[in-house]
C-alpha cells in the first residue's frame, strides 16, 4: 500500500500554492490506473476535466468534470481513468489546521462525494481564488474554506433527518434538471402531499427548489466554460437557461462576475 505525502498526487502537476496548513494544487492526470494507495492528510478533490473512476473498498464513483469529492487521511483508493486524459484540483488541509477550525471531526470520516449544489459553488469560488493567487487570496482562501466545512457540516445534519423521499427528490432533479417544478407533478411522483413537499424542502435543502434547480445548472456550466471550443450562448443552451443574458444573470448572481470573466481567470 503505497502513501503519499503531502501535497503529492498521481500525475503531472501544474501548479501549486501552500498556505497555514493548507496546499492546493491542479493535476492532470494521466496513469490509466494507479495503485492503491491512501494519502497524509485529508483533501478535495475537484474534478475539472475528462472522466476517471475513483474506488474504495466500499463504493465505485463516476467522476465527470464538476464532480466534488472528498477523502480522509486514512481512506485506501486507486483511481481508473476513462477519457483521454483528465485534471482536477486538490484542497488538503492537515490535521493541525482541522483541529483548529472544525468542530465536530467525526463528521469527517471515509470517502464521499458532495453533491450540493451550495457545496460545489464554495469550492468553485475557492478554485477560482487560487488561481487569482493575488495579496488578498491567502485570508480568502481560509475564509472560504472555513465556510466551505462549516456548510458541510450543516448538509450533514439536515440530510441526517430528511425524510427518505428528499433523496429521491434530489435523484429527479439531478437526473432532469429541465423539467417542469410542478408541485403537482413532484407529489405524484413522490407520493408526498404538495404542502409538505414545499414546507420540507427548505428545511432539508437550505434553499427553494427554484434556487436549489439554477445552482444545478450554473454547477454544469463551470466545465463547459473549461472547453474554449463551446460559446456562452452554446452553454447557456446546453445547461438549460432561456438565452446567454438569463445565463450571465444567473451566474453573475451566484458568483459575483460574469461567465466570461470566470473563462479569462481559467
Amino acid at each position: 500500500m503505497k502513501i503519499l505525502t503531502p501535497g503529492t498526487y498521481y500525475g503531472a502537476r501544474r501548479t501549486e500554492l501552500k498556505q497555514d496548513g493548507l496546499i492546493l494544487s491542479e493535476y492532470d492526470y494521466l496513469a490509466r490506473q494507479t495503485d492503491w494507495h491512501y494519502h497524509e492528510n485529508p483533501y478535495f478533490m475537484y474534478v475539472l476535466d475528462g472522466q476517471l473512476y475513483d474506488i474504495n473498498q466500499k463504493q465505485k464513483t463516476h467522476c465527470h468534470g464538476g464532480t466534488f469529492l472528498f477523502h480522509n487521511w486514512q481512506e485506501q483508493h486507486f483511481n481508473s481513468l476513462h477519457s483521454a486524459a483528465a485534471r482536477g484540483f486538490h484542497l488538503e488541509f492537515d490535521r493541525e489546521w482541522a483541529a483548529r477550525y472544525l468542530t465536530d471531526l467525526s463528521l469527517w470520516e471515509g470517502s464521499r462525494a458532495l453533491d450540493h449544489p451550495r457545496l460545489h459553488r464554495l469550492i468553485c469560488s475557492i478554485y477560482f481564488e487560487f488561481k487569482a493567487n493575488d495579496s488578498l487570496s491567502p485570508v480568502s482562501l481560509q475564509l472560504l474554506l472555513i465556510n466551505l466545512c462549516e456548510n458541510i457540516q450543516e448538509t450533514d445534519s439536515r440530510e441526517a433527518h430528511a425524510p427518505g423521499w428528499i433523496a429521491r427528490l434530489k435523484e429527479l432533479l439531478h437526473d432532469d434538471p429541465d423539467q417542469s417544478l410542478s408541485l403537482a407533478a413532484l407529489s405524484r411522483q413522490l407520493g408526498v402531499h404538495p404542502v409538505h413537499i414545499s414546507r420540507a424542502v427548505p428545511k432539508y435543502l437550505a434553499c427553494t427548489l427554484g434556487e436549489y434547480v439554477r445552482l444545478m445548472k450554473v454547477q454544469k456550466s463551470l466545465s463547459y466554460l473549461l472547453h474554449s471550443a463551446c460559446s456562452l450562448t452554446e452553454i447557456a443552451y446546453m445547461c438549460g437557461f432561456a438565452d446567454q443574458s438569463h445565463f450571465t444573470r444567473v451566474f453573475r448572481k451566484y458568483y459575483g462576475c460574469t461567465p466570461g470573466q470566470i473563462r479569462k481567470c481559467l
